[in-house]
């Protein structure tokens, strides 16, 4: 069987040494999408290095190495063929604000191996910290296919839960631009399922599909930018589930839900809370993208 799940388990964290610097961070928001228009003050914050926010989402790329669908394949006790991995979702827990310079100890292993029938799910846990302490905690959770049925355990039912049924706080569009993959893929993700054509078709895709963690990135920055009066440092926690693919030149609808006690636009940032949101493919029907799409914020 490609996956020991008791191997995997027990394998002792792997720790690299990341680093990161201005240009790192310009080039992911401009990956997600950030800088249209390029002179608007709200999108400089993104793309000017002496006004530099960093969005918390960067976290998912800081250091440049593979994302955690990727290093996920090559942990302990895991052989699987690239081309039947899906990533099923991702969380990401902000200790301290993601800072714009930073050099940092990334500790990752595999904290949770389920057994779906006809799918395996790993979870990767990367634990991120600096000489000033823990920065960020991230999960990837990820789908394999044909690696189930060995009778472990199948964890949670990972059945989304609805949207709200009240009308959005907020609802947006944002086109994704034809070369969006392959401009965010610069960030270190490589999966060639993201530019080859013929890598995508073998994997079932009619073509290269964006990034997951693109589309994450994005959702985020759309939340921030008007709900949260455009303050990165409010983000305290997000997740998603990927509920289906996005293809470069769509565009993504993006509704937003303040839930109770929290402070958005207007409110003067005050209070804490969390924002709902869903996020759909427009041209395929409003086909959901992202599901269970929640950010904690302060």
């Amino acid at each position: 069987m490609p996956i020991d799940a008791a191997g995997a388990l027990a394998a002792a964290p792997r720790v690299r040494e990341i680093a990161w610097d201005p240009k790192d961070v310009q080039l992911y928001h401009l990956g997600i999408g950030a800088g249209r228009p390029a002179t608007d003050p709200r999108e400089l914050r993104y793309t000017l290095e002496s006004r530099l926010h960093v969005l918390p989402s960067f976290a998912t790329v800081a250091g440049g190495g593979a994302p955690g669908v990727i290093g996920t394949l090559s942990a302990p006790g895991v052989d699987v063929d690239l081309a039947r991995v899906l990533h099923g979702g991702q969380r990401l827990r902000l200790h301290r604000p993601v800072p714009v310079r930073g050099r940092a100890s990334a500790a990752s292993r595999v904290v949770a191996v389920y057994d779906k029938g006809t799918a395996a799910v790993l979870v990767l846990r990367t634990e991120v910290t600096d000489a000033d302490g823990p920065l960020w905690t991230d999960e990837a959770e990820v789908f394999v296919r044909g690696e189930g049925g060995w009778g472990g355990d199948r964890g949670p039912s990972g059945r989304p839960s609805p949207p709200p049924a009240d009308p959005p706080d907020e609802d947006v569009e944002r086109t994704v631009r034809e070369d969006q993959a392959l401009l965010y893929r610069l960030s270190g993700d490589w999966n060639p399922l993201h530019a080859d054509p013929e890598f995508a078709a073998r994997a079932g895709f009619e073509r290269p599909v964006l990034h997951g963690l693109c589309t994450y990135g994005a959702a985020l920055k759309a939340v921030v930018d008007t709900l949260l009066d455009g303050d990165v440092t409010r983000v305290r926690d997000y997740r998603t589930r990927f509920a289906g693919v996005v293809y470069p030149g769509e565009t993504l609808r993006m509704r937003m839900w303040r839930t109770a006690g929290t402070g958005g636009a207007g409110s003067g940032g005050a209070g804490t809370g969390e924002v709902r949101v869903a996020v759909s493919a427009v041209e395929r029907d409003d086909a959901p993208v992202l599901d269970d799409t929640v950010v904690r914020h302060g």
